[in-house]
């Protein structure tokens, strides 16, 4: 074969197609998980407050001491645990998807305290109807719930400061261990007087 006739060298592959976003398809995914969330949020509006204070009413059964019992119950356990779940999710470096599912999970957890608060603080019908009821038939609870959610603040604050002044006081100390190990093992001439 002559140089003429040899095959020409093959060259780098052809580079894949790069596949560009569909951002028709994304927008309309968008727009519809909108109009979902709208939906579901004037739904709950008008359904949750009346439906939590009935809930919270069969439990209580027009009691004041147990409405002080299950205020502080709620307030507190679901308060701190979804401090707990934010804590362990962002103590460290995670990615976005356990970031996401933390923050998630910490706001179903909270849900009994934030449909409390949606009853306090709601302006609607709903919401009223809602007061009238814990009023009527669970005396005690929202103050006790107030009252366990501060209670739990300060002591998830507490641990937290607990924990990070024994990390800090560890770390200190390995410090000064260190020192005073290269202190010892330093030849007794080159030691500084003191």
């Amino acid at each position: 074969m002559t140089d003429a006739q040899a095959p020409a060298p093959a060259g780098p592959p052809p580079a894949p197609a790069e596949r560009t976003p569909n951002w028709r398809r994304r927008v309309v995914f968008g727009g519809v998980i909108l109009v979902a969330l709208l939906i579901l949020s004037l739904a709950g509006a008008a359904f949750l407050p009346r439906w939590w204070s009935h809930r919270i009413g069969a439990q209580v059964d027009g009691s004041t001491s147990q409405g002080i019992g299950v205020g502080l119950f709620y307030g507190t356990v679901f308060t701190l645990l979804p401090l707990l779940v934010l804590w362990l999710t962002f103590r460290r470096r995670r990615s976005w998807t356990v970031r996401i599912v933390g923050i998630v999970g910490a706001l179903l957890l909270a849900a009994p305290n934030l449909m409390t608060l949606g009853i306090v603080a709601g302006g609607g019908d709903a919401a009223h109807a809602g007061e009238r009821t814990l009023d009527v038939e669970a005396p005690g609870f929202r103050t006790s719930t107030l009252v366990g959610v501060i209670a739990a603040g300060a002591i998830f604050s507490a641990v937290l400061w607990l924990l990070i002044s024994r990390q800090r006081s560890r770390r200190d100390a390995n410090a000064l261990r260190g020192e005073l190990r290269a202190r010892d093992e330093a030849p007794s001439g080159e030691t500084e007087p003191e």
